[in-house]
């Protein structure tokens, strides 16, 4: 139920519509003259990828891991003679990269949005997004109309759920891939934006938030994905908030003094980047949403934090990946569409701890990183490691390394994969007791995207095992590995 705001479902869901020669592979072409190489990582699919057995590179993986591997990502950024304005625009395909008896497969699947259905009807990127302007045909009638489904994908109750984050979720079948449509919560909550980094509790329970301005609905689902609650909180200020993290106790949510100060599209241009404010940490109690306690620190930009922890005496901490400032989603990820290159501050993973008395401090690990995770089970709980990708090297904007940062021994356990690959996201996941890394990477020179699974002890002595596709699919964003049996 909304609080005493007088926030309704209308506002809420009318802020979030602001929102709103070819390097030839298979399946995946991008048009353009004497582009860079690493514009293979923002190609287009030009339609979903049917199961294939992957190939076997070295290694192989232990006996008892079966699952699948579920990433979500943009894969479609053009249309006829137009593009999407922004590299957070393009339709979101889910990638399911399985596991079993030592074999991998492969098989992705466009989510089915209005967004989608309309262009491809259109033959043209008419829909206003993050960086996108509308064009000629653009219809928005709600914040789903926009929603490209395209940044992370989770498992609950049976489904899929693809999310973006100033939208719906879209529910997504586990086995083929297909569009169930948009996760409908409760009636009056259709639409509800739903950001894309919910936080789940070890036990399953997954928190979320949907953000308007300086109001944010705060979502807590069952472990099966149903609503439990929901309550809109009042903000510091309208920062751009793409993720938050919790403890166990306290949702930990950081403002960014990127703020929403007028409305523009695409929404990108309704953000201003006032340091003058600094950035701000609002805890807040999970069981009790009305007590709270705001913290203040100097000004940065970040995208992704890492998992929350308290220790005994009360001090909260957290980690992220801080930027100087937010060049990279204002004007770097634009040009990335165009195979353009703009240099930017590269992401520094920092370690933030808020004390019982108010004060607040914060420790840089030294390491460019992005894309922070953790063991689920550690969710909410004390923990010293941090899984990581950086390595970015110049003239290029993706990254090249994963690593495993030691917060106790102040070591990177990394693997270097060279210039020639373009590494996405690494999640932690278990064989037994056996702590293990899975990700996926762009071979540059094959022009294939490859499975790798590392030892989580022993990062830097190269993967386990790694798999080849037939193609290369475009970077991707987020993902979770599913153990078999467990959606």
């Amino acid at each position: 139920m909304l609080n005493d705001l007088h926030l309704d479902r209308r506002q809420l869901l009318g802020r979030a519509g602001l929102a709103v020669a070819a390097l030839a592979v298979p399946g995946v072409a991008i048009a353009g003259p004497a582009l860079p190489d690493w514009a293979l990582g923002v190609g287009d699919v030009a339609g979903d990828v049917p199961m294939q057995a992957l190939t076997l590179l070295h290694g192989r993986a232990p006996e008892d891991l079966a699952g699948m591997l579920y990433r979500n990502g943009p894969a479609r950024f053009r249309r006829g003679g137009t593009a999407s304005g922004h590299w957070f625009d393009g339709d979101g395909m889910i990638r399911a990269w399985g596991l079993r008896d030592g074999k991998a497969t492969l098989a992705a699947r466009f989510v089915d949005t209005p967004k989608r259905r309309l262009e491809d009807k259109l033959g043209a990127m008419v829909q206003p997004g993050f960086g996108t302007a509308s064009r000629a045909g653009s219809r928005v009638t709600s914040a789903d109309d926009t929603n490209a489904a395209n940044t992370a994908v989770i498992a609950a109750g049976g489904r899929l759920l693809a999310l973006w984050e100033a939208g719906s979720a879209f529910a997504i079948d586990p086995d083929t891939l297909a569009t169930r449509g948009p996760e409908v919560f409760r009636s009056d909550l259709a639409g509800m934006p739903f950001l894309a980094h919910p936080r789940i509790e070890p036990d399953g329970r997954i928190w979320n938030l949907g953000l308007s301005g300086k109001a944010a609905f705060v979502w807590r689902l069952s472990a099966s994905g149903q609503l439990e609650a929901g309550q809109a909180i009042p903000l510091p200020m309208g920062s751009y908030i793409h993720d938050f993290t919790a403890t166990a106790r306290h949702l930990v949510i950081v403002l960014q003094p990127w703020v929403q100060d007028h409305m523009a599209l695409p929404f990108v241009e309704s953000l201003s980047w006032k340091p003058e404010l600094g950035s701000k940490v609002l805890v807040v109690d999970k069981a009790d949403l009305s007590k709270r306690r705001i913290y203040e620190l100097p000004p940065f930009a970040f995208f992704h934090l890492g998992d929350a922890w308290e220790e005994t005496d009360g001090t909260i901490r957290f980690d992220g990946c801080f930027e100087a400032d937010p060049s990279f989603g204002r004007d770097a990820a634009r040009a990335l569409v165009d195979g353009r290159y703009i240099p930017v501050p590269s992401p520094r993973l920092t370690m933030v701890a808020l004390r019982p008395d108010g004060r607040a401090d914060m420790t840089a690990a030294g390491i460019e990183a992005e894309f922070p995770r953790s063991e689920p089970q550690l969710a909410g709980l004390p923990r010293s490691r941090t899984v990581h990708v950086g390595g970015y090297l110049p003239g290029r904007p993706f990254a090249s390394k994963v690593g495993i940062w030691d917060w106790r021994t102040g070591k990177d356990d990394a693997h270097d994969f060279g210039p020639r690959q373009l590494v996405e996201e690494f999640v932690p996941l278990s064989s037994g007791k056996r702590p293990l890394l899975m990700g996926t990477t762009i071979n540059l020179d094959t022009r294939r995207s490859e499975l790798h699974l590392f030892d989580a002890r022993r990062v830097a002595a190269g993967p386990l095992a790694s798999w080849s596709a037939d193609m290369a699919l475009p970077v991707s964003f987020h993902g979770n590995w599913v153990g078999r049996g467990a959606v």
